[in-house]
């Protein structure tokens, strides 16, 4: 089963050249994942790392080794990302507390809110890992759609081991990594992509409240109030049409305050970053098929200044928006 995943193409799976450049190396993870601090363990340690990452709608799905023996720590919360971490290979080292420590090996996962908690990694030289890196934000929002509820931090706080012999988790990152192996421009834009995204979504929350301690169904969390859930829909509807705050607290039926701390304290995010994120989604997935323009596509989704829209795409996916266009036309 841990041979499946692998969501390189076929022609990508031979013998590529490690990575040596600590600086190339780190740029690539801060993107990948989130800004961390990096030590090698042992004297004049080089690293020898193979990267590899696909986009999963929302999530990214990681390829990946240092080559070395390392030790990581001080993740960046602000970054609001959770971290899911499977062993392909070696072993891997997971604190979950003072003094304590969660050593994995092949077919093992581990999951991290590092919004939410201090969390630390370590890896023998020969680790191998497939990831993902999931937005605290993707899950909170399914958990309030499919529940009602978004959970407090008795599940975001918990660092854990996920799957497990009984479990069809391998068989699900088996899956999402073969399909996308085969068919990345659909798994990273189009409606496959978010079929997977939901379902990796739904299962790990599933799992991991298990875990817990929390009962979701019972909503052992805060209970997100119907206003709620009607403005994350009426902005999933409407932002092509760049509706105001105002517009979306009117179509829910509460006060612009009032919206503003619910979103706060239920999705960890404001009404209007909401509404940005999905603007930018949605530019990200017209230029992905490669038959727009820039400038087409940033205008469909509300932005007029073209510099000021131009910075905030690159701080979001990485890159130009020339560069996920050439990408998606087969450049």
């Amino acid at each position: 089963m841990v041979g499946d995943l692998d969501p390189r193409p076929v022609d990508r799976r031979g013998p590529l050249r490690p990575e040596s450049d600590w600086d190339a190396i780190r740029a690539w993870t801060d993107e990948k994942y989130m800004h961390y601090d990096v030590r090698t363990v042992g004297r004049g340690a080089l690293p020898a790392s193979a990267m590899y990452s696909v986009p999963v709608a929302e999530m990214t799905m990681t390829r990946f080794s240092y080559g070395v023996e390392v030790d990581l720590r001080n993740f960046d919360s602000d970054a609001g990302n959770i971290l899911v971490l499977t062993t392909l290979r070696g072993w891997t080292r997971h604190s979950t507390g003072a003094h304590q420590n969660a050593c994995l090996t092949t077919g093992q996962t581990f999951v991290a809110d590092c919004s939410r908690t201090d969390y630390r990694l370590g890896a023998d030289p020969d680790h191998l890992q497939l990831n993902l890196t999931i937005p605290h934000r993707v899950l909170a929002d399914l958990a309030l759609r499919w529940w009602g509820t978004v959970p407090d931090d008795r599940l975001w706080a918990h660092r854990c081991e996920v799957g497990g012999p009984d479990s069809p988790w391998l068989s699900l990152l088996a899956y999402a990594a073969q399909t996308a192996a085969v068919a990345p421009d659909e798994v990273a834009t189009g409606p496959l992509g978010r079929n997977l995204q939901e379902m990796i979504a739904a299962h790990l929350l599933d799992d991991w409240a298990r875990r817990a301690g929390v009962d979701l169904s019972g909503a052992p969390g805060v209970t997100a109030p119907g206003y709620v859930r009607a403005a994350v829909h009426y902005i999933d509807e409407h932002a092509r049409e760049l509706p105001t705050i105002a517009d979306v607290a009117t179509a829910a039926g509460v006060s612009v305050r009032a919206l503003s701390g619910a979103f706060q304290r239920y999705l960890g995010t404001t009404p209007r970053s909401y509404l940005v994120e999905r603007r930018l989604q949605g530019v990200y997935r017209e230029l992905s098929r490669g038959t727009t323009t820039v400038a087409a596509a940033a205008h469909a989704w509300g932005y007029v200044n073209m510099g000021v829209f131009a910075g905030a795409y690159r701080r979001r996916f990485g890159e130009n928006p020339s560069a996920t266009l050439a990408r998606g036309c087969g450049v």
